[in-house]
């Protein structure tokens, strides 16, 4: 048991034994963790005066970056389309317009059978759901070291899976496609595994190349010829967001109807790809190979909602649906996506012209909301909170080397102005005496 987990349930023992007697075993081993983002984003929220690089939402001159196409109608919704409860798989007109979406969006999806997405409360959600129906103590699940924090609470904490890391690039700063089919072959003992590819990446900004693309889909159908069981999950909460240099599609696509022993599920939502972080609307989409397991399948998905949520939320869906239909969205995505692509362009030549080259090294990235940086001869948490404190910029420390920079949070005319920043700290405690 994590020490955190076990350190709160002796503290709620002694305040009260019988509460603590009631307490799942799930309920015994959750935590809050004081190294994870959220405490190091609340640290960020009350001492970042300058910069604050930290969660993955993005904003304009310090307003958040939003569509007018649903922040200008919201009076005018009809109360039908906002008041009553929702369908537990989402509004249908909502399921299909996604659908028609994912298609628009994923060339390789063409031609191949899946569920009608299904509504849920956020990412978070369609994962935990996934977590409920195929997740067993003790399955193994799969991640690159570079990953989510949130995931091992998902299938870790709460189902008592196992993680099996693998080293996200290799010596050439490549995906690592074969220390990624070493860690599922690795495991071909267990006749199963979980699979989470996670692009664009968070926390690194990286989506593989056309031919990295081909080696993951490779692994995952020779594994699956080899008799293992696979459930290849595409957290693509970051789709469409791409800078150049990357596949510009979902690796679900390419991963349905894959195999027999490959079940694909796609999680992915509005929250990014629409602008509307608040509004927590969500889809879940398996790969089937019929149209009897796609209605056996929403049954399964059905059960968990009905027993968790009940049901999503109408008014948020509504939104979003009125914005997938509004002949503006293109345009006005496209608008927010080249300030997004102005700034990694600009953080690419900053990265590139040598000046911080003694401070840190920066981890491939070609996509999303953030970079990664691999500070050098200091601890990436101790750089965080040094910057806090004495230069008001909010970053997230990832490990002993790793340092998150969210810049989608960070105007691009003040992107130079935060390296300099975060170097400054940087030789400030490079030049401490130890």
């Amino acid at each position: 048991m994590n020490p955190v987990a076990k350190s709160i349930n002796d503290g709620i023992y002694q305040e009260n034994p019988y509460v603590y007697e009631m307490m799942s075993s799930y309920g015994k081993h959750i935590y809050f963790s004081k190294e994870g983002n959220v405490k190091q984003i609340a640290d960020a929220a009350e001492k970042s005066e300058k910069f604050n690089a930290t969660s993955g939402f993005a904003t304009d001159h310090g307003e958040p970056i939003y569509l007018n196409v649903i922040h200008d109608t919201l009076p005018f919704y009809d109360p039908k389309d906002i008041f009553f409860y929702v369908s537990t798989l989402g509004i249908p007109e909502l399921r299909k317009a996604w659908a028609k979406k994912m298609l628009e969006d994923n060339p390789s999806l063409r031609g191949k059978k899946f569920v009608n997405p299904i509504g849920t409360i956020g990412l978070t959600n369609g994962l935990s759901i996934i977590a409920d129906l195929f997740v067993d103590e003790g399955d193994i699940y799969i991640l690159p070291d570079k990953k989510w924090e949130n995931y091992r609470m998902i299938f870790g904490v709460s189902k008592k899976g196992k993680i099996v890391t693998f080293p996200m690039f290799d010596e050439n700063n490549h995906f690592n496609c074969l220390a990624f089919k070493q860690a599922i072959f690795s495991q071909k003992s267990k006749g199963k595994v979980i699979i989470i590819l996670n692009f664009p990446n968070n926390p690194t900004g990286y989506t593989p190349t056309e031919q990295e693309s081909q080696d993951i889909v490779a692994a995952i159908r020779d594994s699956a010829e080899a008799g293992i069981n696979v459930i290849a999950i595409t957290d693509d909460a970051y789709f469409g967001l791409f800078y150049g240099d990357s596949i510009e599609e979902s690796l679900f696509g390419r991963l349905a109807n894959l195999h027999p022993r490959v079940l694909a599920i796609k999680v992915d939502g509005a929250t990014k790809e629409e602008y509307a972080w608040g509004f927590r609307v969500g889809f879940l989409t398996f790969g089937v190979n019929s149209e009897k397991m796609e209605d056996l399948l929403e049954q399964k998905v059905m059960g968990v909602i009905r027993t968790t949520i009940s049901n999503g939320p109408h008014p948020s869906q509504t939104f979003v649906l009125h914005a997938l239909q509004s002949p503006e969205l293109k345009a006005q995505k496209e608008e927010n996506f080249e300030i997004m692509k102005r700034r990694a362009v600009k953080i690419r030549e900053l990265m590139n012209s040598g000046k911080y080259d003694d401070a840190w090294g920066c981890y491939p990235f070609n996509s999303g909301y953030f970079i990664c940086l691999k500070v050098k001869s200091v601890n990436a948490d101790q750089l965080r909170m040094h910057l806090l404190n004495e230069y008001g910029v909010g970053t997230i420390a990832l490990s002993d080397t790793d340092l998150r920079i969210a810049f989608s949070r960070i105007d691009e005319e003040n992107l130079e102005d935060l390296f300099n920043n975060i170097y400054k700290g940087a030789k400030d405690l490079q030049l401490q005496p130890k």
